[in-house]
Order: C-alpha cells, then structure tokens, then sequence
C-alpha cells in the first residue's frame, strides 16, 4: 500500500498526521509518499528536517514539485511514483484513529465490486462529519441556493449529502479527504483528471468508476478526523458568504458538463439561478433568514460555461487574467 499526502503550507499539518499514519502503518507492508506542491515557503524543509530526525527515510519519501497542480496533479505523482495493490489519498488536515487503515483495508479485499473505500469523517470530539454524498444534478442546485425546507423537502431524493450512518453502505461518491482506491481502478479509468485544480475531481473520478462497475463503499467503523480546509480558504470563504475562488467554479461547470453535458450544464446554472430567486424573496420577507449564496456566485457559475473543459486558470495567475 502507498499513501499518498499533498502539501501546500501545512507543514504542521503533516506532522501531526504523520505521527498519527505512522502508528498505523507499523505492522502494513506500506510506504508514505508526500508531494509538495510547490509551496515557495519553509515547509518542505520542515518535512524533511522531521523525516531525517525520526529516522523514517526507508518509509517517508518527500517529492518537491516545482508547479503547484492542484489535488489531482500533485495525488497523481505520488500514485505514478510507486505501484501498489491500494492507494490511501489522504489529506494533510487529517488525524487517524486506531485502526482504522486495516479496518479499509479489510472491507477493500472482501468484496472485489468494491474499488473506493472511505471511512467516517469527524471531528476532534467524534461529532462526525458528512462524507458520503449523491452526485450533484440540475435540481440539488436549485435545493442548494434556495437553501429553503420546503423545496429540500420537496426533493430530498435529489439532496446531495446523505445523512451520517453506522451501517457500512455504498454511495455515489465520497469525500476524497481520506479514501483507499484500489490499483485496478487506476488502470481501468486512468488517474485523476487534473483537468481539475480542486473541488469535484472526486465527484468525477467516482462517477467514472461507478461507470467501469466500481462500488463505492463508506465504513463507519474506521474513524478519521478531518480538520477541514487546510490549503483551501473555500470553506471558510462560503461560510462567510464571500466570493469564492475561480477554481472551484472552472471545476463545478466541468463536473455538470462531464456528467449530463451542455444542456444539464444549462439545466444546472438556470435551476441555481431560479433558488437564488427564491432566496432572494424569502431575506426581503424574513429577517432572520440567512442566504447561502456566495458573493458574486450568480456570475461565477457560468465560468467556462462556452468552453467548459477549458484548462483552469492556475491561482498565481488570476491578478493577471
């Protein structure tokens, strides 16, 4: 098995998962591989100063890249660096519980429909985390902008998180926070699209493993705790409703445009448009009724739209586009 962690200036980060990894790897035939993303600060030399000290350079190996390509680009090095039978992608901002490697593993080699397996997602406290979803469609954008009961009601079906269970269950696709893809995905549908920088390659990459006959399986009894946006500021950004980066809109119109095409990409931004709408009505009727819209959201979601598998514009650039 090779795990595979991506760093963009979270050295403190890989630390604090490595020391959790490490433990749990002790009695696997695995490997650690960590890509560095580029990140033009101390913290590759952190990583490799923390390597050294605790003597782990036959398990940890450090690849500096010099062109940060986003989550897909930097997990598809480390996955083409080593074969393997199994890939853990797991992201810097995560804390392994005990166990909970061998209990993927162990759900991973007894079904072989089953190609991606991930775990529950929680919190330091074990509050858990949603991490098992339904694939985004035309009318979850319309749920997710009205952001109102009546209408999540209306089409629960459609809603794209599902509730947090304690059954083991298989889903449309999972957080890619921490996941364990089996070798022969990779080689039924290739790597990762890094057509993507980040946001929706995971989407993606299940949906054409579900399209090759892969099973996505979730097991609630192998715990990890996700800290949640360790190089990204989407998160932090739409919990404040503040603009969101051109990345995540580029990859959000070549996700719908991949899985329903031109017109489900149209059905998508104009079904998004009409909750928006409805939101809009209910903050001037309701006070105390909070939007779940970005800011500018209303223009970004057409991003690429004439061209939506348009090659992203990389962060570094935006003050020049």
């Amino acid at each position: 098995m090779v795990v595979v962690i991506i760093n963009y200036k979270t050295a403190d980060l890989i630390i604090d998962c490595l020391e959790s990894l490490l433990p749990e790897l002790s009695s696997l035939k695995a490997n650690v591989i960590i890509v560095d993303n580029n990140s033009n600060d101390n913290s590759c030399n952190e990583i490799s100063d923390w390597i050294i000290k605790n003597d782990i350079l036959k398990k940890v190996e450090l690849i500096a890249s010099y062109e940060n390509t986003g989550f897909s680009g930097g997990n598809n090095r480390g996955i083409s660096h080593i074969e393997a039978d199994y890939y853990l992608l797991l992201n810097s901002d995560t804390l392994l519980r005990k166990g909970a490697i061998s209990l993927l593993l162990e759900a991973a080699k007894k079904d072989k429909s089953v190609g991606l397996v991930s775990p529950r997602l929680e919190w330091t406290d074990t509050t858990p985390q949603e991490s098992c979803f339904r694939f985004h469609s035309p009318i979850s954008e319309l749920i997710s902008s009205a952001n109102t009961g009546l209408i999540t009601r209306l089409f629960k079906s459609y809603n794209v998180p599902f509730l947090v269970s304690d059954t083991a269950d298989c889903y449309d696709w999972t957080s890619f926070a921490c996941v364990l893809v089996k070798s022969e995905v990779f080689k039924d549908i290739g790597l990762m699209d890094d057509g993507y920088f980040m946001y929706y390659e995971d989407v993606a990459f299940a949906y054409h493993a579900q399209k090759a006959g892969w099973k996505v399986l979730n097991v609630p009894d192998a715990h990890v705790v996700h800290l949640r946006g360790g190089s990204s500021p989407v998160k932090s950004q739409t919990k404040l409703r503040k603009r969101l980066p051109r990345y995540y809109y580029e990859s959000r119109t070549r996700c719908f445009y991949q899985l329903y095409g031109r017109l489900g990409l149209l059905a998508a931004n104009l079904l998004w448009t009409i909750g928006w709408g409805i939101s809009t009505l209910r903050q001037l009727l309701t006070s105390s009724f909070e939007p779940s819209v970005s800011e500018a959201q209303w223009k970004d979601i057409w991003i690429n739209f004439s061209n939506p598998l348009k090659s992203y514009i990389h962060p570094d650039h935006y003050d020049k586009s």
